[in-house]
């Protein structure tokens, strides 16, 4: 005789067919059904167990029917679960029971403050987010249907998908149009889920000018009727996610658990020298997330403070003391005397050349009074620049990036107290400043620590052999290293 605990298990290994074919139902269901047909006691035969399970079933979706009509499968539901692999929609499908299990008491539907407690997204933008999952029933209770369309359009659908899905989501006030209001209202919630985790010592809260920042590099080229404020276009959004890439990251994986390390929310690890007054220091956390919205995850673990001019003075060369014993790549910052804020990613260390070098992977970015990032076109390879001890006109000593000699999209002299910034087709940039003549106030710059690099420096850290390659590694960048031997 077949015990009922084991037919049971037949029936669960076919609740992903069951599921299919008559909607969502707790399995507690199929349970009960049990004590409704005698005759599971007596099934004995594979054919007649069956048999019994289609039983089962029907009697289960007859059940379900009689307490609630379900509404017809959803004609993208079949298409949209194409695009999981089983194990995929079986990991869904848990996830999906357990925030239910969580929602009432009978899980078949997760509800808002279950939504928004499990992926931490709070807020206007959260409402929303569930509105536009929900496909607008305002009824509050998402189905696993609801589900899986939503992440196949927003996590495995085209670009022009996903973001078309993004641009309805800033529309946190669902009337057709998205305004600065709405992309504030955004904003505030973006910052409280980067950054308050990390405050909550401090009693941090987003700081309104950074917060403009990110604001201010928006276009609203459309007038709303009637309206006082201008939209947002569709092509507003896409060319303010090629200047705000942290941001696209963000609001491109909201259903991603934030504990899984959700992409977009990383901020690297900012460390400076014992003595330095944190007012004195121009990158904030805000001003790492957004150029880190390029950068690779092991790019964004650690950053450390090279050179500072107001401490080490305004010096080339000390510049170049500074930071040749980092091997990685690095982050140069300006403050000009206009107060504007800006400066380069160099994948490739400063080193002595008379012609641009370095690789695509550098790019140019703002900081104030708007957050902009500018990477290679591919027009040209004139990406970094680093001339020392030149006599050359046609060769002016200094460091920076993109352009041509003599009309950089930014440099530096070697007298560290000038410079230039002019618009330039290798980074597609403008001028960075008021003018294209720069005075530099403060200049700093960043080293990228890679795990690598840490364990390499571990490795040889003090030994005489590294001292030497550092000393000899100086003398390469002044153009002395071949006169020492």
């Amino acid at each position: 005789m077949r015990p009922q605990a084991a037919i049971f298990g037949d029936l669960e290994a076919r609740s992903d067919r069951w599921t299919a074919r008559f909607g969502l139902c707790d399995l507690r269901r199929l349970r009960s059904c049990l004590q409704l047909l005698p005759d599971l006691r007596t099934g004995a035969t594979c054919r007649g167990r069956r048999r019994i399970s289609s039983a089962i079933l029907a009697r289960a979706a007859s059940m379900g029917n009689s307490q609630s009509q379900s509404p017809p499968a959803h004609p993208r539901f079949a298409s949209a679960s194409r695009a999981f692999a089983q194990k995929e929609l079986e990991d869904l499908r848990s996830l999906f029971f357990s925030l239910a299990a969580q929602s009432q008491p009978n899980g078949r539907h997760v509800s808002l403050p279950v939504f928004q407690a499990y992926f931490r997204v709070r807020g206007p933008l959260g409402e929303r987010l569930f509105d536009l999952i929900t496909q607008k029933r305002k009824d509050g209770k998402l189905n696993f249907e609801d589900l899986v369309i939503a992440k196949a359009t927003y996590e495995k659908g085209t670009r022009d998908e996903i973001e078309d899905f993004i641009y309805q989501l800033l529309d946190v006030g669902d009337d057709g149009n998205v305004t600065r209001s709405d992309l504030e209202s955004v904003m505030i919630t973006v910052f409280d889920s980067v950054f308050s985790p990390k405050r909550v010592q401090t009693a941090g809260s987003p700081n309104q000018e950074d917060l403009h920042i990110f604001l201010d590099s928006a276009n609203f080229s459309e007038t709303v009727q009637g309206h006082g404020d201008r939209r947002m276009s569709l092509e507003d959004l896409r060319r303010w996610f090629a200047l705000v890439p942290s941001v696209r990251k963000f609001l491109g994986s909201l259903l991603v658990p934030a504990d899984s390390g959700r992409p977009g929310s990383q901020v690297p690890r900012l460390s400076c020298w014992n003595n330095v007054d944190s007012g004195e220091i121009i990158l904030n956390e805000e001003y790492a997330w957004h150029i880190g919205g390029v950068l690779s995850e092991g790019e964004l673990e650690h950053w450390k403070l090279l050179y500072h001019s107001s401490l080490s003075g305004l010096s080339f060369s000390t510049f170049l003391g500074s930071v040749n014993n980092s091997e990685g790549p690095t982050i140069l910052i300006i403050k000009d005397r206009e107060g504007h804020i800006y400066g380069g990613y160099a994948s490739q260390p400063w080193e002595r050349h008379s012609e641009f070098y370095g690789d695509m992977k550098s790019f140019l970015f703002q900081l104030y009074p708007h957050a902009s990032i500018y990477r290679p076109t591919g027009a040209n390879r004139n990406v970094q620049w680093c001339a020392v001890n030149f006599t050359s006109e046609d060769i002016p000593n200094g460091i920076g990036f993109g352009g041509r000699v003599n009309h950089f999209g930014l440099f530096i002299s070697a007298s560290f107290d000038q410079g230039q910034t002019f618009a330039c087709t290798t980074f597609g940039s403008p001028c960075l400043s008021t003018a294209s003549r720069i005075l530099p106030e403060v200049i700093e710059c960043w080293g990228v620590v890679q795990k690598k690099q840490l364990e390499k420096q571990d490795a040889v850290k003090g030994t005489i052999l590294e001292r030497f390659k550092e000393d000899r590694h100086m003398l390469n960048m002044v153009g002395l290293a071949n006169s020492s031997e």
